[in-house]
């Protein structure tokens, strides 16, 4: 699986939600909606947060999920 896969499915399902959606690894905060902000970030081994904030929320939080675990990232969504 190439990372470019993982980084271009996230952005695309990111950007189908109102909310805001920001992945935290160590100290950087990216917002998932940015390819290129995933690009400089989503390197192997991290932990990654994932903070959604915004009216279609929940919804958000379930269809990143899927695609981190899809892809085998690993990824605590913060509540």
């Amino acid at each position: 699986m190439s990372n470019n896969a993982a980084i271009v499915e996230l952005s695309q399902t990111a950007n189908k939600f109102r909310s805001s959606i920001v992945l935290q690894a160590e100290n950087k905060y990216i917002d998932v909606k940015s390819i290129l902000g995933l690009f400089t970030t989503l390197v192997g081994g991290h932990a990654y947060e994932l903070h959604v904030h915004g009216p279609d929320a929940e919804e958000a939080k379930s269809a990143l999920a899927e695609v981190f675990a899809k892809h085998n990232l690993n990824v605590k969504v913060v509540d």
